[in-house]
């Protein structure tokens, strides 16, 4: 009976069943789409918004309750709420998300990438429910979605696969023999999911038991299954996939490659296409192999196929993505296409609107992904409130997706990515400095990001010569990490932006006073017979500045710090429409030009090359009223970033050993676990299961043994 249905709504909706797509197929022409459901948020979701107006489609969003003033909620036509902050409960309901496309009308839903993207019984919920899923067919979602199975149908049709075992056997013995036969290093693998999860390195067989053991523990929480596939591990990889797309009509192409290989804890931070230094035959090569995967499962839509290739420029079969890929946008700047469009014109049982002949490399492009993270940190997640946004200005080759603006919360409860920057030059050098130039312009307040980090990595000899791999942070760690130095010239930019700025608020309050004329507001800084010092007090590292500004005649100043006077003059200084402050200063013969945010306690100083950020020193009895005190307690443990509590391990007068797990957190999709710092008796639990904390919250306070 529920073949009968599904088959009587496919044909309703399509005209005709195919069972080998498993998904809609229309011998009747096309059905166009009026209104599509876009089952995600952020930035992805807001960049299908754009194409989907652009198309005249009207847009529908939905939101948790963590996003009810998002901006991707703003730019829909329509907009429904479908639960609380957690993703499980929001956007990963996907009777809900049903419900809210027939409520509204919509005849498609568009997963975007994560949460329902590669989710197989959505597809086929969608498909029953008349609903047109802009993405593949059930069943190539699930033939991909499980390595094993995947790397069995890709060596059928041809595609080169990597030596590994990927059998049923799952004891430990076979998994163990398997990895002694293919050879150390070896890489365990969780057969569902990606994004790293589930997945060690191992190099020696001492290691293999703990990093299987490992692997196990993350993949069943990922993915509900913890069995695992071996295979061999190659030293030095690039990470390089390709670009497919297949219609209704048994049409594929590929558009090209883009190289992925610079990450960190296994996720990309930084795309380029086309993939430098590759042959052309190696080119056409590794793009065909992609489409004959796309064919093996009888492929609709936008798909990416992923490699591992050696310095040979040998490849071999990783994974496929069943959706759009986060980093999609390289590729469309180098084709001129926009995959989007291709997808909602490909769900509606258009053909696809070009032949490989007619697909084209013009030029180079990048993607950053500007996350909320400390790169110097381990590249943990962070969270909180953008204070100060400003981003390059957009053009016909600078594109900024994102799905946030100034003022927005980056949330706990989903991925830290903030924005992505994707530029396009006519040559890898040049797109290059254009990536560096623009990323130097993108000026965040309010948390860490990883923009400075990129633009270290950026400026790297080695990555502006192409020379890329999946380790290249690690092996480039040292340089990637710069120890940046704090020069006078900054403090006194500094120290002149926040008296300048202080100068400006006194006018600002003698035009809304009962006198503004009154020289005790309109003359501040001025004194008979003497120059006017302000002395302010700076913290850096946890070191104390001491700053002297003396304010001369015109607009010469003279900033005294650590016994040392630097005469400054002030050549402009403008307050801009978004409140930081512009400044140009000739410091010792030298024009320094820097932004310039003050908030309540910070003053971040951006320019060319770096940004700073200075503390304004907090009375200690302020600082013990809001909770911040900097003093922690070496018997406690702390949170290393803002987080949810997922698990509490300890109770209330528990006895612990240094290493002991206290609780675990998640954030940002990650899972962290808490340990004593050394052996001791749980004083207190601060927080419970399901709580919010803030980064450095006490979390559990213990008397340490003595």
């Amino acid at each position: 009976m529920a073949l009968f249905l599904r088959k009587y709504i496919a044909n309703r909706c399509w005209g005709t069943w195919n069972p080998r797509l498993g998904a809609r197929y229309s011998s009747h022409g096309i059905k166009p789409i009026n209104k599509v459901l876009i089952a995600n948020r952020g930035e992805i979701a807001c960049r299908v918004m754009r194409t989907a107006k652009k198309l005249g489609i009207q847009t529908v969003a939905v939101y948790s309750d963590a996003d009810v003033n998002s901006m991707h909620v703003a730019m829909a036509d329509e907009s429904y709420r479908i639960g609380t902050a957690s993703s499980r409960d929001s956007y990963l309901k996907q009777e809900k998300v049903i419900e809210v496309a027939c409520k509204s009308g919509a005849e498609a839903i568009h997963p975007g990438y994560g949460f329902l993207s590669e989710n197989m019984e959505f597809a086929r919920l969608c498909q029953q429910s008349g609903i047109i899923f802009v993405g593949p067919p059930a069943s190539a979602i699930e033939a991909m979605g499980i390595k094993s199975t995947s790397k069995a149908i890709m060596s059928e049709a041809g595609v080169p696969i990597i030596q590994g075992y990927h059998g049923e056997d799952q004891s430990f013995e076979k998994l163990k023999g398997e990895a002694d036969r293919i050879g150390y290093p070896v890489m365990i693998k969780a057969i569902r999911g990606g994004g790293g999860k589930g997945m060690r390195i191992v190099m020696t067989p001492k290691e293999f038991e703990s990093q299987l053991d490992s692997a196990k523990r993350e993949a069943i929480k990922s993915f509900g299954d913890d069995a695992m596939l071996i295979e061999k591990y190659i030293e030095r990889p690039r990470h390089v996939e390709v670009q497919v797309f297949g219609d209704m009509h048994g049409n594929y192409v590929y558009l090209f490659e883009r190289d992925c290989s610079v990450q960190r804890r296994h996720q990309k931070i930084i795309e380029e296409a086309p993939a430098p230094g590759i042959p052309d035959e190696t080119r056409r090569a590794i793009g065909e192999a992609g489409v004959r995967a796309a064919q093996a499962v009888g492929y609709v839509g936008a798909g990416t196929v992923e490699f591992i290739m050696d310095v040979n420029h040998n490849f071999y079969f990783m994974e496929m993505n069943t959706r759009l890929q986060v980093e999609h946008p390289v590729s469309e700047m180098i084709t001129g296409t926009d995959l989007v469009e291709w997808q909602l014109k490909v769900a509606s049982g258009e053909k696809l609107p070009k032949s490989q002949k007619e697909l084209n490399i013009n030029g180079h492009s990048f993607e950053a992904r500007i996350y909320a993270e400390d790169p110097a940190g381990g590249f943990l997640p962070g969270a909180g409130q953008l204070h100060y946004l400003s981003t390059p200005e957009a053009a016909s080759d600078v594109r900024i997706e994102t799905g946030v603006r100034q003022g927005d919360e980056v949330s706990v409860h989903y991925d830290p990515m903030i924005a992505k920057l994707v530029v396009w030059g006519e040559n890898r050098y040049s797109a290059l400095q254009k990536m560096k130039s623009h990323l130097s312009s993108y000026n965040i307040v309010g948390l860490n990001t990883n923009v400075e980090f990129l633009m270290d990595l950026c400026s790297h000899p080695d990555f502006i010569q192409g020379n890329v791999h999946t380790d290249f942070i690690d092996e480039h760690y040292q340089e990637l990490f710069p120890k940046k130095l704090l020069t006078s010239s900054v403090i006194s930019q500094a120290a002149i932006g926040f008296v300048l700025n202080d100068i400006n608020q006194a006018k600002r309050a003698a035009a809304l006073s009962m006198d503004p004329f009154s020289p005790l507001f309109s003359e501040r800084g001025i004194r008979v017979n003497h120059y006017f010092s302000h002395d302010l007090t700076f913290l850096h590292n946890d070191k104390e500045l001491k700053v002297i500004v003396t304010h001369h005649k015109n607009n010469t100043y003279g900033v005294t710090y650590e016994g040392e006077t630097h005469n400054i003059s002030v050549m402009e200084c403008h307050e801009n429409s978004d409140g930081s402050i512009s400044l140009v200063c000739n410091i010792g013969g030298g024009v320094h030009k820097s932004k310039i945010v003050i908030s309540d306690t910070d003053i971040s100083i951006f320019n060319r090359d770096a940004s700073y950020k200075l503390s304004r020193q907090t009375p200690s009895f302020l600082a013990e009223l809001s909770g911040e005190s900097s003093s922690i307690s070496s018997g406690a443990a702390v949170a290393p970033m803002p987080g949810v509590v997922e698990k509490v391990l300890v109770s209330d007068g528990d006895t612990v050993k240094a290493g002991d797990p206290l609780l675990v957190m998640i954030a940002m999709k990650m899972e962290h676990v808490i340990r004593a710092q050394g052996d001791g008796t749980v004083k207190k639990v601060m927080y419970k299961v399901g709580d919010n904390v803030k980064k450095n919250a006490v979390l559990v306070k213990f008397n340490e043994d003595e």
